[in-house]
């Protein structure tokens, strides 16, 4: 093949998708690994999963040769990437691979947004294993948050919620807390009886505490009938809603036609209880704003934004979302 062609990255905290994209459009190559935050592999992990998974995608597009081609323009959205300092790092740790001749590091809110809207500008909120916003004005001004967990004040990812399931049903099971079905439902995702019986398996390592994050769907389902689940998922709502509310002020965007996108698997997976809560909630702050899960891969928008760096029009940019969206739903990736 000849010509300018991109590569983008979505690197989460379960997942990661590279896409080799072309100046017309056309997707070359698809790869998928596993997690690539800093946070969780650290930074030389991060770099070399993206560096393995360029390699597949290479040569799923027929383009590994002796020589290693370099893409015009690298787009790297990064889950864990929460800071300057941070995207800085892993930037001058990905330049020295030569995967192109120009590379931009950022966040994976931004990918989500840009997925999102035609815009390109709007408000993000992304909760998958942790939770994040970026707001983005129309002027190009920026809104965020350093998204480190209890210790800069975040509440609502999959674990958190998934340990607040478990804190109601111990205390539940031993009477200190108000009675509730997830002192059932919790215990038996794990295939065991009891609460405590949870709380043992992971205190003597037998269960990673990460499996926590599995229970987000088991509280959405308890809440449709229990009264303590249903006030995690008001929480959750609560959290979602702060971030954008906060990011929407900060940018002066109260009174703007703004769209707010939900991305990551939590939200995704999310039912009408917890959208609703949502999207009253923001509209209290934004009555113009339209709110609505992101239904694409946040891969597209680091593509997207890619094809924008090449001066790619609107025909290739829709050219790239069919062929990704397609690969998708085929499941054609490495």
């Amino acid at each position: 093949m000849t010509g300018s062609f991109a590569l983008a990255v979505d690197g989460g905290n379960s997942k990661t998708d590279l896409a080799l994209v072309a100046a017309d459009g056309s997707l070359l190559a698809l790869a998928r690994g596993g997690r690539s935050s800093p946070h969780l592999v650290g930074l030389e992990g991060s770099v070399q999963l993206v560096d393995t998974l360029y390699e597949r995608a290479l040569g799923m597009a027929g383009l590994d040769g002796a020589t290693r081609p370099r893409a015009d323009i690298a787009q790297l959205f990064m889950a864990g990437l929460d800071s300057p300092a941070e995207e800085e790092a892993f930037q001058s740790k990905a330049e020295t691979r030569g995967w192109a001749k120009t590379t931009h590091v950022g966040n994976d809110t931004f990918a989500v947004l840009r997925a999102g809207t035609e815009r390109g500008w709007g408000v993000a909120v992304v909760c998958g294993a942790g939770i994040n916003c970026v707001g983005v004005s129309p002027d190009g001004r920026h809104a965020r948050f350093p998204s480190l967990g209890t210790i800069s004040g975040d509440w609502g990812g999959g674990y958190d919620v998934g340990l607040a399931a478990l804190h109601a049903a111990a205390r539940s099971e031993d009477g200190r807390g108000r009675r509730t079905t997830l002192e059932r439902a919790v215990p038996a995702h794990f295939g065991l009886a009891a609460p405590h019986e949870v709380a043992e398996e992971i205190h003597l390592r037998r269960l990673e505490g990460r499996r926590l994050e599995e229970l987000p769907p088991v509280v959405f389902a308890e809440a449709e009938h229990d009264e303590v689940a249903a006030e995690i998922v008001e929480r959750l709502a609560g959290e979602v809603v702060a971030l954008a509310r906060v990011a929407l002020q900060r940018l002066a965007l109260e009174h703007e036609p703004v769209e707010v996108l939900l991305g990551g698997g939590l939200l995704q997976a999310s039912n009408g209880r917890l959208l609703g809560a949502i999207e009253a909630g923001v509209r209290d702050v934004a009555p113009a704003a339209v709110v609505r899960q992101a239904s694409s891969p946040p891969v597209l928008g680091a593509g997207l934004l890619a094809l924008d760096e090449l001066g790619a029009g609107t025909d290739a940019q829709e050219r790239f979302r069919r062929e990704l969206a397609a690969a998708v739903k085929g499941g054609s990736n490495g």
